[in-house]
């Protein structure tokens, strides 16, 4: 039995590698500034709050690829990028797949991020909240906008600074790479 185990765990940690040099091989364009690892990083656990002030944390999201970004209704690039999570979420969004925006900080009520909504008419992405930053400093956010790239296991496979087109072609053949696998 303890032979089967440190196999097993030697294919696992093998298979882990492998997904992070396809991901390596996959960064063309915008992507390109997605940072990976050689080795998928812990993700420490922390929670958001929906409009209903609902507690949820990606433990819900266990088995999926998801793409979490933090941003901020004040943050040019972040409001610049949310049509692009939104129209990712509504094509690969499902049982496979989903996009989790945080907006973080106290300035981001639920009025003004839900206004923010309406006038871009972003109806695929859920609104979370992060009021007192305590989700974004624990996964170490220090500006915005973030996007950090969780594999199915909840491990962080990459992480983007800065805003980035997320409909592109190359960021939908990078996070179908991550589904299929």
């Amino acid at each position: 039995m303890l032979r089967f185990l440190v196999l097993y765990t030697a294919l696992a940690l093998g298979a882990n590698v492998a997904q992070a040099a396809d991901l390596n091989a996959l960064k063309q364009g915008q992507m390109e500034s997605l940072v990976t690892y050689s080795k998928p990083l812990p993700v420490p656990p922390f929670s958001f709050v929906d409009d209903a002030g609902e507690e949820h944390s990606l433990a819900e999201y266990k088995g999926k690829v998801v793409l979490v970004n933090f941003w901020a209704t004040w943050c040019p690039p972040c409001r610049e990028e949310m049509p692009y999570l939104n129209a990712l979420e509504k094509e690969l969004g499902g049982d496979d797949f989903a996009v989790v925006a945080i907006a973080t900080g106290g300035s981001n009520s639920p009025a003004k991020v839900g206004a923010f909504f309406d006038d871009e008419k972003l109806d695929a992405i859920p609104r979370f909240y992060d009021p007192a930053a305590f989700a974004s400093r624990a996964m170490g956010v220090l500006g915005l906008p973030v996007s950090v790239l969780i594999d199915k296991d909840g491990h962080e496979v990459g992480r983007m600074i800065g805003g980035a087109q997320w409909d592109s072609p190359e960021a939908k053949a990078l996070i179908k790479a991550m589904i299929t696998d």
